[in-house]
């Protein structure tokens, strides 16, 4: 990275988040329905682009060919894809603003009343990889909840997230509100998401969206507060009490409905008593499926020679168990009982997502207890941990630590507090 490269860069992210304070502050006198109007607007804009969207996006594709399956997969758009993010922009429009909320309040006994509301973090700046959803969903989160956003795409969607945000920026306009409100800084490449990091002060927020190493990166170097979200080396485990067909339906969506997403299942756990039972159905539908499974000894004794014939059953090995794969491929192990589970669950975890299933309601309530991770599914596919799936219409991501958010970040986690203290000349004696 050149030093000239480095000084454009710079200059241009203190030109946008000035335009994107400005245009901000403009969000403050808007009523829900003035920014509803603006939000649908929005999702006719995106669907009456789709052609364009859509070209873009094939340009893109064409340019991603050594990607991995997943990011590939995250990458695409169709028709029907581009509706779906559409239709998540008007859900959005649907559920109620957050701006002016409040959160709790009381009367003291001096006779002070103090309440806190919810308030916009301001601008909110955007990381990410090969995920030109995020590029929508970003951007009606903050709107509906009194930010602007600045994004850096990276250069896998370049050309999509291009069109997208031109397409934004003039319904947004159309509406008659500042263009600003969504800008890219993709222009200066990654000298622009260093700029990005290091503009505090006129950046509130910083989010990183995408692999271990991107988002360990913004963290480490960041000077902007980073919102943390983390991958997701997800588990499921079948208890000794879990109904069996449903089992095998949960592990097959949850490894293969969608593979190159944080919510899928990468780690499979199961009760020594249920392993005859269940270990050879599930695994015939995961084969079927071209997963691959990495195994320990008691589940390669249980399946014997068919896997490792068909070169679909392979020797777990230290690293599996703290991989999180994006592919189709997963970790299988057997264990004694709900607390070895919890064990391997606490050792290897990314505190994403983990799954129980089970009918005794002691393994569940030990489960639940036991793991420490943002979201915990009973009976359930970890691919329902999803701002659209869990009631929040979109995600600004998914964040695995404990601090301002955690789980699905939704309105509420685009927004902080303000106490209200009102008296009526009250002076502190």
């Amino acid at each position: 990275m050149t030093h000239d490269a480095t000084e454009r860069a710079a200059l241009l992210v203190t030109e946008v988040a000035t335009a994107a304070r400005r245009a901000q502050r403009q969000l403050a006198p808007l009523t829900r329905q003035d920014k509803d109007t603006a939000l649908h607007a929005l999702a006719n804009a995106l669907v009456e682009a789709t052609d364009r969207i859509l070209l873009a996006n094939a340009e893109d594709l064409a340019r991603a060919q050594s990607m991995s399956e997943g990011l590939i997969d995250r990458l695409a758009l169709d028709a029907g894809r581009l509706a779906a993010i559409a239709d998540a922009v008007r859900e959005i429009a649907a559920l109620p603003d957050p701006v002016g909320e409040i959160i709790d309040g009381q009367t003291l006994p001096n006779g002070l009343r103090v309440r806190r509301r919810r308030v916009p973090l301001g601008v909110v700046g955007m990381i990410y990889e090969a995920r030109p959803n995020v590029t929508v969903d970003v951007t009606a989160l903050a709107l509906k909840s009194g930010n602007a956003v600045i994004l850096r795409g990276g250069s896998a969607a370049e050309a999509t997230n291009a069109v997208i945000v031109e397409v934004l920026r003039q319904a947004l306009a159309d509406c008659g509100l500042s263009p600003d409100l969504v800008a890219t800084v993709d222009a200066a490449g990654r000298a622009g998401a260093t700029a990005l990091m290091q503009a505090r002060g006129l950046v509130d927020v910083l989010v990183p969206r995408g692999g271990a190493g991107l988002i360990k990166a913004v963290v480490e170097s960041s000077s902007v507060p980073v919102i943390e979200t983390g991958s997701g080396n997800c588990h499921v485990y079948v208890d000794a009490s879990a109904d069996l067909d449903d089992a095998v339906d949960v592990i097959i969506n949850a490894k293969t409905q969608r593979v190159g997403v944080c919510n899928a299942a990468e780690t499979l756990l199961v009760h020594e008593a249920v392993a005859d039972a269940l270990l050879p159905r599930a695994a015939q539908a995961l084969w079927e499926r071209g997963v691959t499974l990495h195994a320990d000894a008691a589940t390669r004794a249980v399946l014997g020679a068919t896997g490792a014939e068909a070169g679909a059953l392979t020797a777990a090995t230290e690293k599996d168990w703290a991989t999180e794969y994006g592919s189709l491929d997963l970790a299988v192990r057997v264990v004694a009982d709900v607390d070895e589970a919890t064990a391997h669950v606490r050792r290897y975890s990314t505190g994403h997502t983990e799954a129980v299933l089970a009918q005794d309601l002691r393994v569940v309530n030990a489960f639940t207890a036991g793991v420490d991770s943002a979201v915990v599914m009973v009976n359930a596919s970890t691919r329902f941990t999803d701002g659209g799936q869990l009631g929040l219409g979109a995600e600004l991501g998914i964040s695995t630590q404990k601090l301002h958010a955690r789980g699905p970040m939704g309105l509420a986690a685009l927004t902080t507090t303000q106490w209200l203290v009102e008296g009526d000349g009250h002076v502190r004696s």
